[in-house]
């Protein structure tokens, strides 16, 4: 048994085998550390993640490298036999193989970053990380109206930047038009709803709408795209029923709903200070009882 045992321990492959498990070792212990030091000397949260991201894959990297030091002589009489086995595993892993391919694209370009608003493959949230394979989304929507968390956190295969539309909420520029209606009854005094409106919607808006004019002209330099609006707008349109005004304007993309609350809140109490000259319409129905 002695004798075995070594003779198994002075074989060769066993010795490389060893020295693979401890280098990896040292490798992962040597990542962990440089993670924590990086936890707490970089103060800003997505510069740390990036970081932290960077290091694990440089991990990686190091030990691949040292494996194959170890077995390169091996590899060259295997060198027909890994040729085929690794088209069969690159035909059967495509999906893994293209969202690696997927992973690159997303961290060398400006397809969207951790942090960002998003939709990816019908799913719409916040990316709160970026894996080798899979995105990581905190959902928002679905059966929770409004942008708001829904408690769903989703996984989404890298490779879908490939094959659909990516949708980016808050990428070059982090503001969305939004609108609201205000149905205001026929004979009111329209002049003075106007002002109504427009004083509450500047007093509401007034912080989004420089910042958003600042974005927007980056996003023409940048871009073959003609200068939009960013000042709040208002319109009025009539039916059989009442007085439509439609604001529209800008709003950060993570404060629409309290936002449009605002708006509401402080419109419908305005009005109501001149409910004698301006009032909200409302749908009636007359119902007349047979005697």
């Amino acid at each position: 048994m002695p004798e075995l045992l070594n003779k198994w321990i002075s074989n060769p492959l066993f010795i490389k085998i060893t020295i693979a498990a401890l280098s990896a070792l040292i490798v992962i212990v040597i990542v962990r550390l440089l993670m924590r030091s990086l936890a707490r000397r970089i103060k800003d949260s997505d510069t740390r993640y990036k970081a932290r991201k960077f290091t694990a894959f440089m991990g990686y990297i190091v030990v691949v490298m040292i494996i194959i030091s170890l077995f390169s002589e091996k590899l060259g009489s295997l060198q027909v036999a890994l040729g085929i086995v690794g088209a069969g595993i690159a035909f059967a892993l495509q999906e893994v193989v293209s969202s690696i391919a997927g992973w690159f694209a997303i961290s060398f370009s400006n397809f969207f970053k951790t942090g960002d608003r998003v939709q990816l493959g019908g799913i719409k949230g916040d990316v709160i990380d970026i894996g080798i394979l899979r995105t990581t989304i905190m959902e928002v929507g679905g059966w929770v109206n409004g942008d708001l968390y829904n408690g769903r956190v989703v996984r989404i295969a890298n490779n879908f930047v490939f094959k659909e539309p990516v949708l980016n909420y808050s990428g070059d520029f982090p503001f969305l038009w939004d609108e609201i209606t205000i149905p205001i009854r026929f004979g009111s005094n329209y002049d003075l709803a106007r002002q109504i409106i427009t004083k509450v919607v500047m007093e509401t808006v007034s912080e989004y709408t420089e910042v958003a004019k600042k974005s927007w002209d980056e996003l023409v330099k940048k871009y073959l795209i003609e200068n939009a609006r960013v000042e709040p707008l208002i319109s009025i349109t009539v039916d059989e029923n009442w007085v439509t005004f439609t604001i529209r304007y800008v709003v950060d993309y993570k404060s629409r709903r309290i936002t449009k609350d605002k708006l509401y809140a402080n419109l419908l109490e305005e009005i109501e200070k001149n409910k004698d000259r301006v009032s909200v319409a409302s749908a009636s129905m007359d119902i007349n009882v047979a005697k």
